[in-house]
């Protein structure tokens, strides 16, 4: 295994090894650099960038791309195997997925990281790339509904990282009634968007997330990237509904406000 990742991060792990905490502690020791000089035959690339970097990062490794290289992408959000194959066409295969557990980067080198699991789909090339993972230790399932999964994710990360960005707060503190016709109505949105693009959600969904929002200890990335000045995937989760609203004739004002007032403190922390 290597470990590609920014110079501050990289310089501490091969001081000091890559301490997690949480869940899955420990202090690890993999091989790590800042940038790939080759990709050998057959390689699995797991591309775990924010949504807002993957672009440039596929761009970085685009002429290494060989045939036989499996791109693993999970990123949050919706459209993100598009603007990867717009960049690399079919120099190589591409495998959608998405990560159930919580992170945080407390510096660099030292992470925390809560249980959770990579779900992938169902088709031949997923399978395979799934028993890869399970066999490095990586809890990880397929689903034959993977789009509904991606988008389930979507719509919680759209109630719960705009509001603890906003507000600055660990998750589960947005589970307070004052927020409740907030959290239902974004919730109510985005699922009418979903719908629109073919997504079939199950009858309980926004029940579901009120019961797991309390559970959420971890602050969400969009709230870390807030904190720390740095640019939040915004665009492609409250925005992209938004977007895709505006394409199916279906009103999202919450979204849309959500949206434009982390804009703000995006422009505001920069």
């Amino acid at each position: 295994m290597l470990l590609v990742g920014r110079q501050a991060h990289i310089e501490a792990i091969n001081t000091s090894g890559l301490v997690v905490e949480g869940d899955y502690e420990g202090i690890y020791s993999p091989a790590a650099i800042t940038s790939l000089e080759t990709i050998l035959p057959e390689t699995l690339l797991i591309i775990a960038t924010k949504a807002y970097d993957l672009a440039a990062a596929l761009t970085s490794i685009q002429s290494l791309l060989q045939d036989d290289t499996t791109i693993l992408l999970l990123q949050n959000g919706l459209g993100i195997e598009g603007i990867a194959k717009g960049i690399v066409k079919n120099q190589c295969r591409i495998v959608r997925g998405l990560v159930t557990l919580a992170s945080e980067m407390l510096s660099p080198g030292r992470v925390k990281a809560w249980r959770g699991e990579t779900i992938l789909g169902s088709d031949e090339l997923s399978e395979s790339v799934s028993h890869l993972l399970e066999k490095s230790g990586i809890k990880t399932k397929t689903s034959n509904t993977l789009s509904q999964e991606i988008w389930r994710k979507c719509i919680i990360n759209s109630i719960i990282n705009p509001l603890t960005a906003i507000l600055q707060v660990q998750n589960n503190k947005i589970s307070t009634p004052e927020l409740a016709w907030i959290r239902y109505t974004i919730g109510r949105e985005s699922i009418a968007v979903g719908n629109a693009e073919g997504i079939d959600f199950k009858a309980d969904l926004i029940e579901h997330i009120e019961e797991i929002i309390p559970k959420y200890t971890n602050y969400s990335s969009m709230c870390q990237d807030i904190q720390k000045g740095r640019p939040t995937e915004i665009e492609f989760i409250n925005g992209r509904i938004v977007e895709l609203g505006e394409q199916h004739g279906i009103p999202t004002p919450i979204n849309k406000c959500l949206t434009q007032l982390v804009r703000f403190l995006e422009v505001r922390n920069s």
